[in-house]
């Protein structure tokens, strides 16, 4: 009797499929954002051969396909500009429902500790901010911090609506940043963070960009070792950028640099390969804004500075431009605590740059070109209306130098957008600098109240 119910087992088990569950990478779950007005990629695992289905709640469509033999999917779906909680259902040979899902505007932002900073490691006006977070419109994906050698297919993270308790844990300039969009464009917003304080860029970079330039290889062998995070070139982006790239997104912030001052002179070509390198791998040229960092004191001449030109050089790469903070930083704090100003600088250039809105305080004045006249200079801007000087603060910050590279304090003098430029001390000048030291913060602003970048320019 016992051998006929084994043989009977036996037959039944070998009867019914193996049974393997559909699963999901982390970025998709409940409470998350997609891009609206879109083609998204959703991917997954599943037995090899299983045939895996996908319908949405806004769309009477089912699409299909069948996981490849290493078990393996994903599938193209179609996300129009719809309001509301929506549903997604995948089957096979089980279902998962993907619920309270919203589609709206995606951005990621990434970077070291200013844009990790929380209101709940401290905040101006903390409490306050705090308090008003409460808005299911917002949502917020959180990276876990992990290294990898290699690239990975998954992470760890989780959706969640904007609340008092999830914002204040949560990247405070992101959350601005996102708050306003939210606000002016009356879509949702989905924000995805992927940062860790005391990183230099190489490690957000793929491995083999870095090993593949002598230069850059040179650069990230300069970088000391610290206790804060790993600074071996890929670690990062391996384990918190890689399994992202294929999910869609509409941008990225980019708060970064402080940890790159032990190789400052390769910081333009350092930053520059990390935003080619990550359009490259999303297979699309995204928006890419970035903060200047804010003068604070390095403990050497140049080193700040010479970032904060770099990433002023960068802004050369189409679809990418910079805020500025050397206005609202603090030279004693390298975690300045006003993250509202820099969320809301945010928003406002993306708003006026990548969504085409009117807004009179996006752009900060920035050098154009100079020109020299004998032992006179002119400067142009752009985004130089009504150039003024800080009233509290007009000793001239600019300097000029001749051929032995010696500068000297220029006389100013503005004209319109211009800014003209002379000192006896130099008869034929040569190089022209701006505001040019660590702790050094603009003093001369445009009608928007945004303060000119410092720089360095041969003449």
């Amino acid at each position: 009797m016992k051998l006929k119910f084994f043989f009977f087992l036996l037959f039944t088990l070998s009867s019914v499929p193996n049974f393997a569950n559909i699963s999901l990478p982390e970025i998709f779950s409940d409470n998350m954002v997609l891009q609206r007005n879109s083609e998204v990629k959703i991917w997954g695992w599943a037995k090899p051969g299983e045939k895996i289905r996908l319908s949405t709640s806004w769309s009477n469509k089912e699409i299909s396909t069948k996981a490849d033999r290493n078990g393996n999917w994903q599938l193209i779906l179609s996300t129009p500009d719809v309001r509301g909680s929506q549903e997604i259902t995948i089957s096979g040979y089980n279902e998962v429902k993907l619920k309270n899902v919203l589609l709206g505007e995606v951005w990621l932002v990434s970077g070291q500790s200013n844009m990790e900073w929380s209101a709940g490691a401290g905040i101006t006006n903390a409490e306050e901010a705090i308090a008003g977070a409460e808005n299911d419109q917002i949502r917020f994906f959180s990276v876990a911090h992990r290294t990898a050698g290699n690239p990975q297919q998954d992470l760890d993270g989780s959706w969640v609506q904007s609340t008092p308790e999830t914002m204040k844990n949560f990247s405070a300039v992101a959350y601005f940043f996102g708050k306003k969009l939210q606000e002016e464009l009356g879509v949702p917003v989905g924000l995805i963070n992927s940062s860790w304080g005391g990183t230099p860029a190489e490690v957000w970079i793929p491995a083999e960009a870095i090993a593949s330039n002598d230069s850059l290889a040179k650069a990230a062998k300069m970088l000391p070792d610290e206790r804060w995070g790993p600074n071996e070139p890929g670690l990062l982006y391996n384990a918190m950028i890689a399994p992202l790239v294929r999910f869609k997104i509409q941008g990225v912030l980019w708060y970064q640099g402080e940890s790159n001052t032990s190789n400052s002179d390769y910081y333009e070509q350092i930053f520059s390969t990390l935003i080619r390198s990550w359009r490259e791998q999303w297979g699309t040229e995204f928006p890419f804004y970035y903060a200047q960092i804010a003068p604070y004191e390095y403990g050497d001449n140049f080193s700040g500075v010479e970032i904060r030109d770099a990433q002023r050089k960068v802004r050369k790469l189409p679809k990418t431009e910079m805020i500025m903070t050397s206005d609202i930083g603090n030279i004693k704090d390298i975690h300045p605590r006003n993250k509202l100003d820099v969320g809301l600088r945010f928003a406002n250039l993306a708003l006026a740059d990548h969504y085409g809105k009117e807004v009179d305080n996006a752009y900060a004045p920035q050098f154009q070109k100079a020109e020299k006249e004998g032992n006179k200079v002119t400067i142009y801007f752009e985004h130089a209306e009504k150039l003024n000087f800080d009233k509290a603060n007009k000793k001239s910050q600019f300097e000029l130098a001749g051929e032995n590279g010696q500068f000297h304090p220029a006389n100013v003098k503005i004209e319109g957008n211009t800014i003209i430029l002379k000192t006896n001390k130099v008869k034929e000048p040569k190089q022209v600098r701006f505001s040019w030291g660590n702790t050094s913060t603009s003093n001369v602003f445009n009608e928007a109240g945004l303060p000119v970048s410092s720089f360095k320019e041969e003449l």
